[in-house]
Parts: structure tokens; sequence; C-alpha cells
């Protein structure tokens, strides 16, 4: 009996999105380009209490974990829907800080996440594990070059629950470091398809291509420093046989390809195919739009 092969993509979970919350899930994701460049995040799914170091040239990081664990590469999604909303504030002229009020189905829409109660319950182990992790480095997101020790995020707190125990609203606490990085606008946009990536390490090997290849027509790295800064806790030997099975079938992979040759792996953007686009079957007055804008504050015109 053969064995159905696993999708290499998560299920698209929520393709009809709640039209009055659609300008919130749909901010462009967005992710900082310190954790993006540097391993931060376990590679691994189950409780990882295992410490980190990572050095690369003068710059350093110690990762230590939380009593749930190293906080996940999936975990990292609550930063990127923060750091996201951050973003879109700022684009419409908007202050913001570091404590964000959120709703918890919004995050798990947006996030591509499972809203049945075991995906508030792993949201609720996602917020402890980001708390807990304790970081220590002298990598900056922008600013002045400092040391310092923080959690990914300062606190977490469940304003308001519904009646069977699920969370409803939510205040984040950003750490000033993730803060700095909106600050500094030190963030790069993500493929919304990175959500349903459903292995950690091809969500890192994106997170690295979109950093350092971005819109270049290529970007090299050796396998050895590759594996370091993908932070696999992996031999070199298993990390080549793994990246191999990843070459052989990426066509799911968003926006690059790689290729690998004597130890060397190169990424390059794929070719944008062009898209036509089909002219609005209804054209509105510019004071119909506006009379519009006056009933629905906030809606995507």
């Amino acid at each position: 009996m053969t064995m159905a092969k696993r999708n290499s993509l998560l299920p698209d979970r929520h393709p009809q999105q709640d039209f009055f919350v659609c300008d919130i899930v749909d901010a462009v994701p967005k992710g900082d380009m310190g954790s993006m460049e540097h391993p931060v995040f376990t590679l691994t799914t189950k409780p990882d209490m295992k410490p980190r170091e990572y050095h690369n040239g003068e710059n350093f990081l110690k990762i230590s974990p939380s009593p749930k664990g190293l906080a996940t590469v999936h975990d990292r999604d609550v930063l990127i829907y923060c750091i996201s909303q951050c973003m879109a504030a700022l684009n419409q002229g908007k202050k913001v800080n570091r404590r964000l009020k959120i709703q918890a189905h919004d995050l798990l829409v947006a996030t591509n996440r499972q809203t049945s109660g075991r995906g508030y319950e792993l949201l609720k182990d996602t917020l402890r594990r980001l708390q807990g992790t304790q970081i220590e480095t002298n990598i900056t997101q922008g600013g002045k070059e400092h040391f310092s020790v923080f959690g990914l995020i300062d606190r977490a707190d469940v304003t308001r629950e519904t009646r069977d125990g699920r969370m409803q609203d939510i205040e984040i606490t950003l750490s000033e470091w993730v803060f700095d990085a909106i600050e500094n606008q030190h963030v790069l946009t993500l493929s919304r398809e990175y959500f349903r990536l459903r292995s950690p390490i091809e969500r890192r090997l994106y997170e690295l291509a979109r950093k350092h290849c971005g819109q270049q027509r290529k970007w090299q790295i050796s396998l050895a420093n590759l594996l370091v800064k993908a932070g696999s806790q992996s031999t070199l030997k298993e990390f080549k046989r793994m990246l191999g099975k990843f070459l052989a079938d990426q066509d799911h992979f968003p926006e690059y390809r790689f290729e690998m040759s004597d130890n060397m792996v190169t990424v390059y953007p794929k070719k944008k195919e062009k898209q036509v686009t089909a002219l609005p079957s209804l054209l509105l007055s510019n004071s119909a739009i506006e009379e519009g804008k006056q009933y629905a504050v906030g809606w995507d015109v």
C-alpha cells in the first residue's frame, strides 16, 4: 500500500474572510529584518529546551528557553501580525506604540491558523514562549548599538474571553527590540503564502531569501554558512540531505527558487507571471466615493 504524499502547503483555512475585518486581516505582512537575518527562532515544533548561541563577526545572539521551550518559527506569526498592523497604521499617518490591542480571531485568520478551540490554546502557548524566551544580543534593529536582554514580547494580557474560555481581546506589549524595527522601518514585506508553508525550515529559508536576495539577480551562500544562519541543529550531512529533498520539490515555494552545487547554495527570484487586471464593472463618481467613506469609515473603497 502506497502512502499519500503529504502536501507541502498548509490548507488555505480562511479563503472567504469576513468582509468586516478584511482591512485588518489584509494588512501587508511585514517581518523585522533582525530576526529574518539571524536565527532567533527554533526550527522544531516540539518543546526545545536547549539554549543557543550564534556569532556573526562582532554580532552575537544568545537564546534561552522559556518554561514552554524556545519560541518557534511558527510563533513568529504573532510578531509578523503585530508589525504589520503597526506599519499599516503608520502608513495611514497614525501614531503607534509598543502596546497593541488586537482581536485573537483576526490574528488567527490573518496568519492562516485554525480558529477552533485548539487554535486558541496553541495561541496561548505561543504567547508564553514569545514572552518567556530570553534574548541576549548586541544586534540592533536600526538604532544605536547596545547590549540588550529581553523577551520577544514584554507581556500579553487576555482582556476579554468568551463564555467557553476562548480569547477575544488581547493586549500585547512588544519588546523595545521589535518596536525599534518598526520605528526605524527596519522591516520587509513578506508573501502571504509564507503562512501556508508547513515546514519550519522552508519558512526559515524564505526569510533568508527575502532578506538577502530580495529583488537582486541572485544570492549565494555556502552550505555550511546557510546551516548556521538557518539555525539548524542538524549535522552538515543531514542538512544537505534535507535541503536536497526540498530542492527536488519547491514548486510551491513563494517568490524564490534554490539551487545547490559543490556545497554552494544559490537563490534566484522566480519570474513573475504577467497578471491581467479586469476592468471594473461599475464606476463611481468622486462624490459618491466620498459619501461612502463617511458611512463606512476605514472600509476599502
